[in-house]
């Protein structure tokens, strides 16, 4: 994550005064979101793991007699691309069972609590288990040794080192261990229809007041300015966070994730959620926005009924079924404020996403670190590109392929943003306190029943909670 400026307060120009001032105006509710719940587990240990010979191909010592058991969210990347790493692992180390949920949570919490949890399991979507309180009571491999191990590709480099950057830093939680593995490398936020903006003769917004003026066009054609996954309001932050960080700087962003006593009261804060809370005043929301899933978010833009989506690079594979041969899918950074923002229009949230992890107490931890070792080859790894058109984590894997417009737009901002990414960890540090508690704050701002001001200090309430709750393990960026 880059810095910015500190954390002490500024006063802020004429266009944050407005949208503080900002009130709601004619709102409808709408019931929109659907609470989440931790996994707490207790125990670890490898007793029961079968071990075969290590050597050169074989550094793990997989034993080819051990069956590999693999559980995939079955989400916006499908499982094809497992299934795939699978057949290499199959030819040179023994079967695989494959199974495929999108109750990532409630399907295998029951084997988690019982010790006989699969072998690598891709801990992903609304239902995944709480990767905190997982590491808190020892139920995952520290993947040092995957990273330290050498690369399918060239022996001589170790894993780690074919990575893009910010991958291991992204399965670390306060500690030198490495609990996760982020496949996917995910470009966050405002997707659109160039399109849609080109039949409104309108340009992309770099401002707030640019965007204001651009849904107003969209409103007097008929077309919502925005949608998104009520249900799921988090998506939402997809945005909001590296709006945040733009007007007020990434320290502010860094503040949130580490707790820090009045984070949340940072006027770049309140600037922002005022500026999203102007959205839904003005009317430039799609009617029913709090209350669809992200799948239906996704089919009404690519129906051309909104023209922007807070979202991931996920979004080209999942909207694929329902998206027009002609429309241009591409992605920008959120807008920026004003001219006194703290950083670049360019600025933006990438990171490594789509999290693997290896049960402590799966029985074939060898084979499960050498199926992660398959997928960060760059077969695999090129395969995952052509198969869910999204970037991976290994680094230039995707050189020479042809992407499909969205990805190619992705790679875009992302090298324009240059050094101006951030990465906020709040979601993987504290799930319940970012998806239920802010996005339960951001999804009845939305929808009206409150304003900007007790959003924020809803948020703030509960981060508050959160830094005095001993049950729940801290974190912090370094």
């Amino acid at each position: 994550m880059t810095s910015g400026p500190s954390l002490h307060r500024r006063p802020l120009l004429d266009r944050r005064a407005l949208l503080t001032r900002s009130a709601a105006a004619g709102l409808a509710a709408v019931p929109a979101f659907g609470a989440l719940t931790a996994c707490a587990t207790a125990g670890g240990g490898d007793g029961a793991v079968r071990r075969g010979a290590v050597t050169t191909a074989n550094p793990f010592g997989v034993d080819p007699d051990a069956r590999l058991d693999v559980v995939v969210f079955d989400g916006g990347y499908g499982d094809e691309y497992a299934r795939d790493a699978e057949r290499i692992y199959q030819a040179d180390h023994g079967p695989v069972d494959h199974t495929t949920t999108q109750e990532i949570q409630s399907v295998l919490q029951p084997r988690m609590v019982q010790g006989d949890p699969p072998d690598v399991i891709n801990n992903s979507g609304a239902q995944a288990m709480d990767i905190a309180a997982l590491i808190r009571n020892g139920r995952l491999r520290d993947l040092t040794e995957l990273l330290d191990a050498p690369s399918l590709d060239d022996p001589a480099v170790p894993v780690r080192d074919t990575l893009m950057p910010g991958t291991v830093e992204m399965g670390q939680f306060g500690d030198a261990a490495v609990h996760r593995l982020n496949y996917a490398f995910t470009v966050h936020g405002q997707w659109y229809s160039r399109t849609a903006l080109e039949r409104l003769d309108v340009a992309y917004p770099r401002t707030w007041d640019e965007m204001i003026a651009v849904c107003e066009t969209a409103k007097r054609a008929g077309i919502a300015g925005w949608t998104y996954a009520g249900r799921y309001p988090y998506y939402l932050t997809f945005t909001l966070y590296p709006f945040i960080a733009k007007i007020g700087g990434a320290d502010v962003l860094r503040a949130i994730d580490n707790l820090e006593p009045g984070a949340w009261r940072h006027d770049a804060v309140r600037a922002a959620f005022a500026a999203y809370h102007e959205l839904a005043a003005r009317g430039y929301v799609l009617p029913g926005s709090p209350g669809l899933s992200h799948e239906e978010s996704q089919a009404e833009w690519t129906r051309n009924r909104a023209l922007f989506l807070p979202n991931g690079s996920w979004v080209e594979n999942e909207s694929r079924r329902t998206t027009p041969d002609d429309f241009g899918m591409a992605v920008g950074p959120p807008p920026g404020l004003d001219s006194s923002d703290a950083m670049p229009f360019e600025t933006v949230w990438a990171a490594a996403d789509e999290p693997f992890i290896v049960p402590a107490d799966a029985r074939n931890v060898p084979g499960g670190l050498e199926f992660l070792r398959i997928m960060l080859g760059r077969e695999s790894a090129r395969n995952f590109t052509r198969v869910v058109s999204a970037l991976s984590c290994v680094r230039d894997a995707a050189d020479g392929l042809p992407l499909p417009p969205g990805l190619t737009s992705a790679s875009d901002v992302l090298r324009a943003a240059g050094d101006h990414v951030v990465v906020p960890r709040l979601r993987d540090w504290y799930r319940q306190l970012n998806d239920e508690d802010v996005g339960g704050a951001l999804a009845a701002m939305m929808a009206g029943d409150i304003g900007p001001d007790e959003a924020v200090d809803r948020c703030r309430r509960a981060a508050d909670a959160t830094a005095r709750d001993d049950s729940v393990a801290k974190f912090r960026h370094a």
